[in-house]
């Protein structure tokens, strides 16, 4: 096929369909560099691979990487996780906004390049996925109403901290009940006077049969949610009055279980700080 070909195909592509801003779909990945190999695997995912896997990538169009250091991983619960094996297993979060109604036109491109990096020798594999999904967008609570950034300005916002939490339900009519709950009720309290701006509010789809190998299916399709707190200060700093019990909280309601919240801050595109940190003995 001829360049101009392609050029064409650009152009037909682009004349249809949505382009909206709005993040109708995430994918969310929290990742284990295997000890030893910290720093590699920090240099090859900023230098290539969050551009080449990702960002370079039709209809994803808004990134940004996460890291827990030994401080922010010993702050997870519960102990006992379905998500993480411990719990402070994945000291590395990605999260991507993705344009609503390209889900389908992002994935046969997202599994055809991966492909292609790893013919190439371009995937770094001294790493385990602990938690990756592509998710649906299903609501988002803010804090301050109409003001403030938006959920797709999130990831270019500077927000100092971002807590990952996954809930768990006994079936989809419970997940429905939950997400009612959350939007209506839980989160609104929560978010009041706190340092987080927004919460979104995702669920988990299946990956297709063609992905990589290293890659688990997503558990819980139908029946977990997944919640990213967007903060404006360090979690450090609120931890104790922000975001211990949350788990009580859904049990309460008796509308699930609350499998992890882990805290993470931001990394700094373009060097290794925090890596020296990653590792510790409890």
């Amino acid at each position: 096929m001829s360049e101009d070909t392609h050029s064409e195909l650009y152009a037909e592509l682009a004349a249809a369909g949505p382009y909206g801003v709005r993040p109708g779909h995430a994918l969310i990945t929290m990742v284990e560099p295997h000890p030893g190999h910290e720093y590699a695997y920090n240099r090859w995912y900023e230098d290539d691979h969050y551009y080449a896997g990702a960002m370079a990538m039709p209809w994803m169009y808004a990134g940004r990487r996460w890291v827990a250091t030994r401080e922010l991983q010993l702050l997870r619960y519960p102990e006992k996780s379905a998500v993480a094996q411990p719990v402070t297993a994945g000291c590395y979060l990605s999260t991507y906004w993705i344009t609503a109604g390209r889900y389908a036109d992002h994935m046969k491109w997202t599994v055809a390049i991966n492909k292609r990096l790893n013919r190439d020798a371009r995937v770094h594999h001294a790493r385990t996925h602990v938690f990756t999904a592509f998710q649906d967008h299903e609501t988002t609570v803010y804090r301050d109403g109409a003001a403030g950034p938006r959920d797709f300005h999130a990831l270019d916002h500077p927000y100092a901290g971002l807590v990952l939490e996954v809930i768990d339900t006994e079936s989809p009519q419970q997940r429905t009940e939950l997400l009612q709950w959350l939007h209506t009720r839980h989160l609104p309290r929560r978010l009041a006077g706190s340092p987080s701006a927004l919460v979104t509010v995702f669920r988990p789809t299946p990956l297709p049969g063609d992905r990589m190998t290293y890659v688990k299916q997503v558990e819980g399709v139908t029946t977990r949610l997944t919640l990213l707190w967007f903060l404006e200060t360090d979690p450090r700093e609120c931890w104790q009055e922000h975001f211990c019990g949350l788990d009580e909280q859904v049990a309460d309601a008796g509308l699930g279980r609350v499998e992890l919240v882990a805290p993470f801050i931001p990394t700094v595109p373009g060097t290794d700080t925090y890596v020296a940190e990653l590792r510790g003995t409890e």
